[in-house]
C-alpha cells in the first residue's frame, strides 16, 4: 500500500513538474510571437499620451499580440519617423498630417486622441485680453510656424481687428509662465496642460479658444499615426495597435486617477500634481461627443483644409478622405 502511495505521489509530482514546463514553454512562445512596434510622441509625457501607457501598463497591447516601445521623438519629428517608416506608429496633428498629405507624404491619421481643439490663446489676467481685438498692440510667443499668425488673425478679423498690430515673437520651446513675465504677452496653449498648471500656481489667466470664433478651427489634435505602407502591407497591427489604445483611452475616461499613477509611473520626472488634476480635466474631453473614442468626421478634416487654403497654409486641396481612417477603431 505504501510502496502504491508513493508511486501515485512521485507520478503527480512528474505531472506538475510537466504543466510548469508547459506553462513557462507557452510564456515563452507567446514572448516569441508578439510582434515589436514603436509609437513615437509628439513632446515629452503628459496626459495627451496616457492611453498610450495604460494599454502598454495593463497588458492590451501585449493581449492585442504586441510589444510597443513607446519612444521620444528626438530631432527627426513624430511626422517623419513615422512616414519614414522608422516608426510604424506616432502621435501627431490634423495640421502636421495635412500639410505632409499635400506634400505627398503617406501619413494617415488612425485615431483622435482629443475629439475637439482644446487649445487657445492664454493671457496672464492682469494684461486685461478677454477678445482677440485685445490683441492689437501685444505681443504673441510662439514658436515661429504661419500657422500662427494665421490663427491670430483668423480670430481678430470676426471683430475688425489687425493682426499687423500684433508683435509676433519666435520664444521657441520658452515655457509659458516665464515668457509671460518679460516681453510676452499671450501664448497658446492647450489649457488640459497649461491651464491647469496655471490653477495649480494660482496664477489668474484668461483663455481665447479657438473654437469660440471659427468652426473650421475646431480641429483634432493630437492624433495617433501610420503610414500607408503600414495600412497596405500590415492591417492586422494596425487594427491591434489602435484598439489596444482605444482600451488604454476608455480606462483613462472611466479611471483618470488610476490612469494618472500609470503616468507618474512612467515617467517619474513629471509634477504628479499636475498629472492628476490634468488627467480629470481630460477624461471627458478625449471622446467627449462622439459615439466611440478615436472617431473622426470628414467634415472637420475638409473644414480645417479649406481653412488653411484659404490662409495660403496649403498648395492645393486636400483628399481628405486618404488622411484619415476610422476602419481600424472598434465597432
Amino acid at each position: 500500500m505504501k510502496k502504491w502511495l508513493l508511486l501515485v505521489v512521485f507520478a503527480l509530482f512528474i505531472t506538475g513538474c510537466g504543466n510548469q514546463d508547459d506553462s513557462k514553454s507557452k510564456q515563452k512562445d507567446t514572448k516569441k510571437t508578439l510582434k515589436k512596434v514603436s509609437v513615437v510622441l509628439d513632446w515629452t509625457p503628459n496626459t495627451n499620451h496616457t492611453g498610450l501607457y495604460v494599454a502598454k501598463e495593463n497588458g492590451y497591447f501585449k493581449d492585442a499580440g504586441l510589444d510597443v516601445d513607446i519612444i521620444m521623438p528626438g530631432e527627426a519629428g513624430a511626422d517623419q519617423l513615422v512616414a519614414s517608416g522608422k516608426s510604424e506608429f506616432g502621435v501627431g496633428y490634423q495640421e502636421g498630417v495635412t500639410q505632409a498629405r499635400i506634400q505627398g507624404v503617406p501619413l494617415v491619421s488612425i485615431a483622435a486622441v482629443i475629439q475637439h481643439n482644446t487649445s487657445g490663446f492664454a493671457s496672464p489676467a492682469a494684461k486685461n485680453i478677454v477678445t482677440p481685438k485685445d490683441f492689437e498692440g501685444k505681443s504673441y510667443g510662439g514658436w515661429g510656424s504661419p500657422v500662427e499668425k494665421s490663427v491670430i488673425n483668423s480670430l481678430m478679423k470676426t471683430q475688425n481687428a489687425d493682426v499687423e498690430k500684433v508683435k509676433i515673437v519666435n520664444i521657441g520651446d520658452a515655457d509659458f509662465f516665464t515668457a509671460v513675465k518679460k516681453d510676452i504677452d499671450f501664448a497658446w496653449i492647450y489649457y488640459g496642460w497649461t491651464g491647469v498648471e496655471a490653477e495649480l500656481r494660482g496664477e489668474k489667466i484668461n483663455m481665447i479658444y479657438l473654437t469660440d470664433y471659427s468652426e473650421k478651427l475646431d480641429y483634432y489634435t493630437p492624433v495617433l499615426t501610420t503610414n500607408e505602407k503600414m495600412i497596405s502591407e500590415n492591417p492586422d497591427t494596425v487594427k491591434a495597435f489602435v484598439q489596444a489604445a482605444s482600451k488604454g483611452y476608455e480606462f483613462a475616461i472611466e479611471n483618470p486617477e488610476d490612469a494618472a499613477d500609470i503616468l507618474i509611473k512612467a515617467a517619474p520626472d513629471l509634477d504628479a500634481e499636475l498629472v492628476k488634476k490634468s488627467q480629470a480635466w481630460l477624461a471627458s474631453k478625449y471622446k467627449d461627443d462622439a459615439d466611440r473614442w478615436g472617431e473622426q468626421k470628414l467634415e472637420v478634416w475638409e473644414n480645417y483644409a479649406s481653412w488653411m487654403l484659404e490662409n495660403g497654409l496649403l498648395e492645393k486641396e486636400l483628399d481628405a478622405k486618404k488622411a484619415f481612417t476610422n476602419e481600424f477603431l472598434p465597432e
